[in-house]
């Protein structure tokens, strides 16, 4: 494989020039694929093995778009980290460790290999089937819910300076920060949910910088946020849902989902990142604050729940179960 130098489209017509990479196992994978590891390897076609993918996205020597699977994660991991710290790295996966090469790309990739034709997919007879392409994420619906939530956990502090914790609706009727406990009927928060979410796409030229990174973000759009103040369901449907949501993440605590529908990463001081996904569904969370909840049947809508007397217990139980990066 080729890195994206300037001497790119002089070599050899069957080398691929790498443009980005990213990882594809149980706690790391785009998640914009599908709510859980088996579901997001499905969408290539690739068996959910344990110790998880690699995918290398480039282009060929005439500018088709390929997907190179390789089974070496470690390679793949260095070479993530060195481009996220401004250092090259050349990521040739060795011929052993390629599971497939795919043709088209799953993710949007917003550079280009510097002299070769412009990104397309190859000829079907070339790639042996249909070319991978993102998911539609123009108009709500799961892969657009999940990159809100991907972005939410991204941004989260500026997510939770717009949330005033007495704005949390009480089911007596007055303020408090415990006013959206886990399975009462209290569960909507207050009007201070309002924000947007950027796309956070990288640009990078290809010639002189590390490899593009997919998009990750909302790619522009905006998620708006507001929560419903109603108690029983009645305003707009949304408390309902968010107990809904709760409940089925506490149903993951007794008989575990599909490996990756609950994962949890790093967060500032001792807590940690929780991201929970189901049908219709996304749940961002700090084990030492706070959630989020976005919904397939509310376009757009983003639901903060307070931490209550039943939230803690549950992101801790959540957090014991959940797939942690190596």
């Amino acid at each position: 494989m080729a890195g994206t130098d300037e001497n790119a489209g002089t070599a050899e017509d069957d080398a691929l020039y790498v443009l980005t990479a990213v990882l594809l196992t149980p706690a790391q994978f785009p998640s914009v694929l599908g709510d859980d590891y088996p579901e997001a390897c499905a969408a290539l076609g690739l068996v959910p093995l344990a110790d998880g993918y690699g995918l290398v996205l480039g282009q060929d020597g005439d500018g088709a778009r390929w997907t190179v699977v390789t089974d070496d994660v470690s390679l793949v991991a260095v070479a993530i980290s060195s481009w996220d710290c401004g250092m090259e790295y050349d990521l040739s996966p060795d011929e052993r460790s390629v599971v497939a090469a795919l043709p088209g790309w799953p993710l949007a990739v917003a550079v280009a290999a510097p002299g070769v034709p412009a990104p397309h997919d190859p000829d079907p007879e070339i790639g042996g089937g249909p070319a991978l392409s993102p998911p539609d994420t123009g108009i709500w619906g799961p892969a657009q819910r999940r990159l809100g939530a991907d972005e939410i956990a991204l941004q989260w502090a500026s997510w939770r300076e717009q949330i005033d914790d007495t704005e949390f609706a009480s089911a007596t009727g007055g303020t408090s920060a415990d006013g959206a406990a886990g399975g009462s009927d209290d569960a909507g928060g207050g009007d201070g949910a309002a924000g947007s979410a950027s796309g956070t796409g990288g640009g990078a030229a290809a010639s002189g910088s590390a490899p593009d990174r997919p998009e990750g973000g909302t790619d522009g759009r905006s998620v708006s946020g507001s929560s419903a103040t109603g108690t029983d369901g009645s305003q707009d449907g949304s408390p309902t849902g968010v107990r809904r949501v709760l409940a089925e993440a506490r149903g993951y605590v007794d008989t575990p989902p599909p490996l990756g529908r609950v994962r949890s990463s790093f967060a500032p001081g001792e807590a940690r990142t929780l991201r929970a996904d189901g049908p219709g569904w996304s749940l961002v969370a700090r084990t030492d604050d706070i959630a989020f909840v976005l919904l397939d049947d509310m376009p757009g809508e983003v639901l903060p729940v307070g931490r209550g007397p039943e939230l803690p217990g549950l992101l801790e139980a959540l957090d014991k179960m959940a797939v942690r990066p190596s």
